[in-house]
């Protein structure tokens, strides 16, 4: 492509600009990999907390079994029963002791037999639970008391807090473990603690059991995603630090290139070089012309047919763009416009649009010129939304759209599912259809993981009552999947490829 020659640059500019391209992969990755750490901790919290909740509540099962076969014994004599409370210790796993409770008072223990104490529901979490600091017979070593109770009689089962904690130690080996019931909770150490649970600085997850009346959090100290980077992705940032000096390396190089792409794009659109391809649209079921994509293609006098990838970009960041699609839609008018009588209605033309078209309400003006030249609801127009540029949510693009829409032009939002706007776009504006991006389509057959996304794709397109677009279909078989699952529009080489525009009209008149 030939260039115009620019004024060189400052050699410190041209070492601010290489430096911060080099610093740009390496800082992006970093961020990256940051997330996926971020990422990874919380998963790793989250099933740390949801084995410990199961452990915990298998042990409340067998106290609670244990308290529920002893309920029916209270306020019978303590010498007929406290062997039947030394069997349940016996027998249940984790329980330590049990006791018998008539009128809140404890009169009988497997520990001690006949035993005398009062018994204050209110220490009991939901009357069911209470975290111990300890009790006479162990001071300062943790216990779980489980209570059962039925008119004036009751039922107390204990855990001891070596189990409690070994559960912490073993489950939560490389994350910080707490229990949590009511006030009290416990830590690793065996200690229990009285007040609010301390916050988790790390990929802090809590989970309370649906069963009893306890909370787990689990979560790491501070610095431990900067510590599992340093761990686990050595060769990942070895990568980036290569990627960052060859896209320094790279800077560099076109900086002394003192081109601008821009000006012979200028030249190219006075020319007229700027000329409309048409990709055909058909029915997913009929499998009969239903429209087509409007493409751009730039017939270089030297250079020849010079393929979008190559401008389009160029064409976005110089804002040229703009006078390039006007010029588009107003080529397309004079091919299509006289021949509008015969479509079959309505024939849907698509164009693509960014964001530097959606800074004004000029193309709502375009939009009516181009309509103007059809014979009146012989089409429909669709812009579709490129992500090349993310739209910002303004009043102007409020207004934009709602102009649009009342005009009766249709928004789709082209190679949905790429782009990370797409999902922000469906919340934004009001979108009648969209297009899914050929990557999915290719992997019909071949990746399951698309497959799944392409489905989901199409899925909530049905859910949101709208039109929907598979681009790039190229076998049969990938035309057959798609129809049966409902997709109303397909496009691709299958049923043609994008052609000028004499060509495209002499196969209009064969569909």
């Amino acid at each position: 492509m030939p260039l115009t020659v620019k004024p060189r640059r400052k050699r410190s500019v041209r070492m601010i600009v290489t430096l911060l391209c080099g610093l740009l992969p390496v800082l992006l990755g970093t961020g990256i990999l940051y997330l996926q750490a971020e990422r990874t901790l919380q998963q790793s919290t989250q099933n740390t907390a949801e084995e410990a909740l199961r452990q915990f509540e298998l042990m409340l099962d067998n106290t609670a079994q244990a308290a529920s076969e002893l309920l029916p014994l209270a306020g019978q004599p303590c010498d007929s029963v406290k062997l039947a409370l030394r069997e349940q210790v016996t027998r249940r796993p984790f329980v330590r002791s049990t006791n018998l409770v008539w009128d809140h008072n404890l009169y009988c223990s497997s520990l001690f037999g006949e035993f005398r104490e009062a018994v204050n529901p209110g220490d009991y979490t939901q009357g069911k639970l209470w975290l111990m600091n300890g009790n006479p017979v162990t001071p300062n070593t943790a216990l779980l008391v489980y209570r059962l109770s039925e008119g004036r009689g009751g039922a107390l089962t204990t855990l001891d807090g070596y189990h409690l904690s070994n559960i912490l130690r073993l489950i939560g080996r490389q994350t910080l473990l707490l229990l949590q019931v009511g006030d009290n909770w416990l830590s690793v150490d065996g200690k229990v603690h009285q007040g609010a649970l301390p916050p988790l600085p790390v990929a802090q997850s809590m989970l309370a059991s649906s069963r009893y009346a306890f909370s787990v959090s689990a979560g790491f100290p501070q610095g431990q995603t900067w510590r599992y980077m340093a761990g686990e992705y050595p060769p990942l940032f070895s990568l980036l630090i290569f990627f960052g000096v060859i896209a320094g390396a790279i800077a560099h190089v076109l900086q002394r290139r003192a081109t601008s792409p821009s000006h012979e794009m200028l030249r190219a659109l006075e020319a007229g070089e700027f000329i409309p391809y048409f990709q055909p649209v058909v029915h997913g079921d009929s499998r009969k012309w239903s429209g087509a994509e409007v493409l751009m293609r730039w017939n270089h006098p030297k250079e020849g047919l010079v393929r979008p990838d190559l401008f389009i970009p160029f064409a976005e960041h110089s804002g040229l763009i703009v006078p390039m699609t006007r010029s588009l839609m107003q080529q397309t008018a004079a091919l299509l416009g006289p021949l509008s009588a015969e479509f079959d209605k309505p024939f849907h033309i698509g164009i693509n649009i960014t964001a530097s078209h959606c800074q004004d309400l000029q193309l709502v003006e375009d939009c009516r010129g181009f309509l103007a030249a059809f014979a009146p609801g012989s089409i429909n127009l669709v812009l579709e939304l490129t992500e090349r540029e993310l739209i910002e949510p303004t009043d102007v693009t409020h207004l934009l759209f709602e102009q649009l829409h009342a005009l009766g032009v249709m928004i789709a939002i082209d190679d949905f599912g790429t782009g990370h706007s797409s999902l922000g776009y469906l919340r934004t504006f009001n979108v009648d259809f969209l297009k899914i991006d050929q990557s999915f389509v290719a992997m019909i057959g071949i990746d399951a993981l698309s497959r799944h996304i392409l489905d989901t794709i199409i899925e909530l397109s049905a859910k949101l009552d709208l039109g929907i677009v598979a681009e790039g279909v190229e076998t049969q078989a990938q035309a057959d999947y798609l129809t049966a699952h409902h997709v109303n529009f397909l496009q691709g080489y299958l049923f043609g490829k994008p052609m000028p525009g004499a060509d495209f009209i002499d196969a209009l008149s064969h569909h």
